[in-house]
């Protein structure tokens, strides 16, 4: 089981990011268009660092949803690989087989 501030810290991205999403999208869309003039994409660059880094969704980390594990998650089943073996061979994902050679 994960630290609860550390899978807190990580809900409190996910929002940010949502809220920021579509201010952070306009300014990146103004940095980047080579056709407006240096002063302006200048402005655009400054008001993007002025926002929340929190709020950057390359910092939301995936965790897995039952313990709130950061490493070794598969992103389609948003479980660790502890969870969602110990969940196939219980049967509770339906379609999972265990493998055998």
């Amino acid at each position: 089981m994960a630290k609860t501030s550390a899978v807190e810290k990580n809900k409190r991205r996910e929002r940010l990011a949502k809220l920021h999403a579509p201010k952070r999208a306009a300014l990146k869309d103004v940095v980047m268009d080579r056709s407006l003039p240096v002063e302006e994409r200048f402005e655009a660059s400054l008001k993007l660092a002025q926002l929340p880094r929190n709020g950057a969704r390359n910092r939301i980390r995936l965790r897995c949803e039952l313990t709130g594990r950061a490493r070794g998650n598969y992103r389609k089943f948003k479980l660790s690989r502890n969870m969602l073996r110990e969940m196939a061979n219980t049967g509770q994902l339906p379609g999972m087989t265990k493998a055998s050679w």
